[in-house]
């Protein structure tokens, strides 16, 4: 039977024996070894009391398992044995803890991607850097050969248009001829060829290359084959395109007469006095033909995106 006596009224002894029997219990739990309290006779008690308990040992002495004076159940044992074990509670998800992960693992993803695009744009760029060297390799000296053009330079229309039933820029009578002509290599440009030119006045400021054809014209303003050279006497012809590559010669029609034309080689700067504009048939070819004093022609179609005519600009070498 239980002890239902207040702590007021338990003598100093009693409480004693409490607190020994609740250490005792407490050492026992952490060592996974609590008795069952149905089982006399594995709990051992040690209770010391005022005075002695009929059938059992007197106050203080200690009371060992398997003496035949044990109490088989003491009241105030039996109250702390009665005491419900402690559940464990499950620990609450570490909500903070999962995004920091997951944005660990979103920075690594975004470095690892970085790194990628790196390395693929430095195989592209090195990949831009071979072409490059294989096409600016300086290429073997050709002799420049003297073409006769029957159409004069920087049309519009590519050398594979049909337009369908738009016919090409050549004179039906000279197809023939055309067709017959073997594509010439472009010829190396030499210290005396053009290699710049510059129009302060329309915004000009493009390099030359030699050769006017659809090809040489993708690379800046051209130099016809076989016309003179800057500042060498004769008719120096400058080609571009004004509404596809750069647009070079767009504004050509905006020159006046007395605007100044500067054409560039390796060594020497020659310039140039505009002294007339036409606008003249494509067929017009005779505005190429050679001259007796340095002469410099510009050469363009007309008019803006439409380029049925072509522009031709003609100025005069000043010289000192």
């Amino acid at each position: 039977m239980r002890d239902h006596r207040y702590v007021d009224e338990l003598s100093v002894q009693e409480l004693e024996a409490v607190l020994r029997l609740r250490r005792r219990e407490e050492r026992l739990r952490r060592l996974g070894n609590v008795p069952d309290a149905r089982d006399p006779l594995a709990t051992e008690a040690v209770v010391t009391g005022p005075a002695p308990v009929a059938g059992s040992r007197a106050v203080g002495d200690p009371v060992r398992e398997g003496d035949a004076s044990t109490v088989p159940d003491h009241p105030l044992s039996a109250t702390m044995r009665s005491a419900p074990p402690r559940v464990r509670r499950a620990r609450p998800v570490k909500w903070r803890w999962v995004r920091d992960q997951f944005l660990l693992f979103v920075e690594i993803l975004a470095i690892v991607g970085l790194l990628f695009i790196v390395a693929r744009m430095s195989i592209t760029v090195r990949q831009i850097n071979e072409e490059s060297r294989i096409v600016q390799v300086v290429p073997t000296v050709t002799p420049t050969p003297v073409i006769k053009a029957f159409v004069l330079p920087s049309g519009h229309t590519p050398p594979d248009s049909n337009q369908g039933s738009k016919p090409a820029p050549v004179p039906a009578h000279l197809r023939g001829l055309v067709a017959e002509i073997t594509p010439m290599p472009a010829p190396t440009q030499g210290p005396e060829h053009a290699r710049r030119i510059l129009v302060p006045a329309i915004g000009v400021d493009a390099p030359v290359v030699e050769g006017d054809d659809w090809e040489s014209l993708k690379k800046g303003a051209g130099h016809h084959v076989g016309s003179a050279n800057p500042g060498e006497r004769g008719n120096s012809v400058i080609s571009a395109h004004n509404d596809i590559y750069g647009e070079i010669f767009r504004r050509l029609p905006e020159l006046s007469i007395g605007d100044e034309v500067t054409v560039q080689t390796v060594s020497t700067s020659y310039t140039y006095v505009v002294e007339q504009t036409r606008i003249v048939e494509p067929t017009e070819v005779s505005v190429m033909d050679a001259t007796s004093t340095p002469v410099l022609t510009l050469i363009s179609c007309y008019p803006y995106r439409v380029d049925t005519h072509r522009i031709v600009v003609m100025a005069s070498l000043v010289t000192d």
